[in-house]
């Protein structure tokens, strides 16, 4: 029974060797995403964006803003001049958390009297909105008993933190993966089916034909992306729509805006599908590179963990992935009601990678023809 073991072994190493391109994904790719999601996955929350409304500017003021930007959660990157603004910076991304400091905050506190504190926070991240929201009711209260130091424990707190949630206020934790899950499957499906496009062309030996044929690599590429342009719309409806009807989970902001949105994602992962499969020599290969990217995609683009939190190369590094602004974009439209106003950036950026994808992608193709 074990008669030819040893050589069929052999030839498998020979095989492998000779495959250079497999061997390096194999090894040394789960090495780096090792080093990789080592330093980015962290369940701790920091340095969560935050804007401000100063109404009292006083040295009180102030050192309530320094104590909650001690706490190393709160990233204070600006101030704004009404409370519109302030809810309008939650409403289109730019932060997850507001802080509002009432006229006469610092005069209530030097007569020992009472002072709100109004904090708005996004809760369609519950993880973030239950941190933000427990940590600045703790800071409130140590600060009440450190002006309070040496008068009747009967008196109420005098910074009395009331929070508010604009969206999610039950915080469901559906709601806030269900939108990002979306975007993931729809990346998933869509770059794998295009992973092939060109590869299954190479097994088939019809590469060929396509080469020697008047249409020209624009034509081709625009050819390969289209009916898979069409499929996965049709797969973000579908799944919206049991999203909606299993998980409960509402579109609060405009569908047609998702839409148009959807499409410009969709565009691009079919991009970076198609760069696959001009590199890939295999569908092996190009399920393995598929896969490379999947799972920064998962990990790194906000959909699990925030990525305010992560270290600022691996920040950068999640900001080349199309997922990053595309689950901004679900979570906006969804669950904040965000119109294009507020997410014109997120369009843009996703708009200009999918034709730098494309043109890339038709490169490739002529120099595998080639």
């Amino acid at each position: 029974m074990m008669r030819g073991l040893g050589g069929i072994i052999y030839k498998e190493f020979i095989q492998i060797t000779r495959n250079p391109a497999t061997l390096v994904i194999t090894l040394l790719i789960p090495i780096i995403q090792l080093i990789i999601f080592g330093y980015a996955i962290d369940t701790e929350v920091r340095n969560v964006r935050t804007q401000v409304l100063d109404l009292d500017n006083t040295p009180q003021s102030r050192e309530f803003l320094n104590r909650f930007r001690a706490t190393g959660l709160y990233d204070i990157r600006g101030y704004v001049a009404s409370a519109s603004e302030l809810e309008s910076a939650i409403v289109s991304g730019q932060a997850s958390v507001g802080i509002q400091i009432p006229s006469g905050y610092g005069r209530e506190l030097s007569g020992k009297r009472p002072a709100e504190i109004l904090v708005l926070i996004d809760g369609s991240n519950n993880t973030i909105a239950s941190q933000t929201m427990s940590t600045a009711q703790t800071l409130g209260i140590r600060m009440s008993i450190e002006q309070l130091s040496g008068s009747s424990p009967e008196r109420s707190l005098l910074i009395d933190v009331r929070p508010r949630f604009l969206f999610n206020p039950a915080l469901r934790s559906a709601n806030f993966f269900v939108p990002g899950l979306v975007g993931v499957i729809l990346f998933l499906v869509t770059m794998l089916l295009t992973s092939f496009a060109i590869v299954s062309e190479k097994e088939l030996g019809t590469m060929e034909q396509l080469a020697v044929s008047p249409v020209s690599r624009g034509g081709l590429m625009l050819g390969k992306i289209l009916p898979y342009l069409l499929l996965g719309m049709i797969q973000m409806n579908v799944v919206l729509f049991f999203a909606q009807f299993i998980f409960k989970v509402e579109i609060a902001g405009s569908l047609p805006l998702l839409e148009l949105l959807a499409l410009v994602f969709v565009f691009s992962s079919l991009g970076l599908g198609l760069i696959i499969s001009t590199i890939a020599k295999t569908q092996l290969q190009a399920m393995l590179m598929s896969f490379m990217i999947l799972l920064p995609s998962i990990l790194l683009s906000g959909f699990i963990f925030p990525r305010e939190s992560m270290p600022l190369p691996i920040y950068w590094i999640s900001a080349l992935l199309p997922v990053t602004y595309f689950v901004e974009i679900l979570r906006g439209v969804i669950l904040r009601s965000a119109g294009m106003e507020a997410l014109w950036d997120e369009a843009l950026i996703l708009t200009c990678m999918g034709l730098l994808l494309l043109a890339i992608a038709t490169v490739r193709f002529r120099k595998t023809v080639g």
